[in-house]
């Protein structure tokens, strides 16, 4: 320990002693400042005891002290708000982003925003899954964990910060619900949309019918899309990923050929100012009523699953055709549709054999009956 006694206080002016040690580290001398005598308390006692916790390890030098520091003050603290914030960021072309953004504020953040990952305990999501349970959808529930743990994978794929020390288990919903409609719901339903005094509603519940085509994807259904004549539509950005392009059906034609085209728009059904159009909810909801539907009928997704059903029921089309139909990426989806195929291969079935039985008894009706002849000499004897 070295003391130098020159030196005057900061706070009152006054001279002061200012206690400096030294010692060797890694075959180097290192003198540095232990402290004022006023200001710090420092005393030759507590800078021999300073200098004996460098010299054996217990604390580092001042140098990397505060290097120490400058690093924990620039080191970036990922809380899951500030790490979905990257997230989105690089994610924000992809479709389905906005959905996630709406998840994260309204589900996630006000719980757990402000905590890291790491900080996180499996207690938390009990709770954060209790809490969402007693609220919201079980599907709903499913794509909030989901997205907790596309966060913790993106994590690591950046290798931005410590992650979580457990797997989150997102649970298994099975909601693979089909609409269907009667003969009888299907007539009401067109003969309310002829009423209707809506300028797309109708027509976008006509064309999920014909076509099957989705809610989004009529949305943003240009006339560009729509080839007259070799009849087909392109599907752009469907939910299965790449352009796909479906039949456009003699019904669909006439729908669209008859269709206004609005003034400096190019959508077939645009929204305000002439912009793809965002929703039409109140007026399907009101058509809907009208026609006595279920409250829980989806309309126009719900119409989507009445086109397959009647497409699978017909007997005529077999699965990967009604795959590429739907534009689904996986046959999975489809399969929803399966027993409805398989109900109409039957019925095709039973007919066929109904058919092979009434052309043998049809036939056995036409061909004389085999007779035996019984010759005595005074008479002929029909058996």
């Amino acid at each position: 320990m070295r003391l130098h006694i020159k030196g005057a206080s900061t706070a009152t002016g006054k001279p002061e002693r200012i206690y400096y040690i030294y010692y060797w580290k890694d075959g180097k001398k290192i003198e540095e400042k232990a402290g004022r005598q006023i200001e710090d308390g420092m005393t030759p006692a507590r800078a021999n005891a300073l200098r004996a916790d460098r010299v054996s390890g217990k604390s580092l030098p001042n140098t990397e002290r505060r290097a120490l520091k400058r690093q924990k003050e620039n080191e970036v603290i990922w809380t899951l708000s500030k790490l979905w914030k990257e997230y989105k960021a690089s994610t924000q072309m992809i479709k389905g982003v906005a959905t996630d953004q709406s998840r994260f504020k309204r589900h996630i953040q006000p719980t757990l925003g402000n905590k890291q990952l790491k900080e996180l305990a499996p207690v938390d999501i009990d709770r954060l899954r209790i809490h969402l349970i007693k609220k919201l959808k079980p599907q709903t529930v499913k794509h909030v964990l989901g997205l907790l743990k596309r966060l913790s994978n993106f994590r690591v794929s950046r290798r931005l910060c410590e992650g979580i020390s457990f797997k989150i288990t997102v649970p298994k919903v099975w909601n693979l619900k089909t609409e269907d409609l009667s003969p009888e719901q299907m007539k009401r339903l067109f003969e309310v949309i002829e009423k209707s005094t809506h300028p797309h509603a109708g027509d976008l519940m006509k064309l999920a019918l014909y076509t099957g085509i989705r809610r989004g994807e009529m949305f943003k259904l240009k006339w560009d899309d729509v080839d007259f004549q070799r009849n087909f539509i392109r599907i752009r950005e469907p939910k299965g990923g790449e352009d796909q392009i479906v039949p456009l059906n003699e019904s669909a034609r006439e729908l669209l050929l008859n269709r206004p085209r609005f003034k400096d728009s190019p959508y077939v059904f645009p929204g305000r100012e002439g912009r793809e159009r965002v929703d039409v909810n109140r007026a399907l909801a009101e058509i809907k009523k009208a026609a006595g539907l279920s409250e829980d009928f989806r309309t126009l997704h719900g119409l989507r699953h009445v086109f397959a059903s009647m497409v699978a029921s017909s007997g005529q089309v077999d699965m990967y055709t009604l795959q590429n139909l739907l534009t689904h990426k996986s046959a999975v989806m489809t399969q929803r549709y399966a027993h409805l195929r398989d109900e109409a291969l039957k019925r095709a079935s039973t007919l066929a054999g109904q058919l092979v039985n009434e052309t043998v008894q049809e036939k056995e009706t036409r061909t004389p009956k085999m007779v035996e002849l019984s010759i005595s000499p005074n008479r002929i004897i029909v058996q």
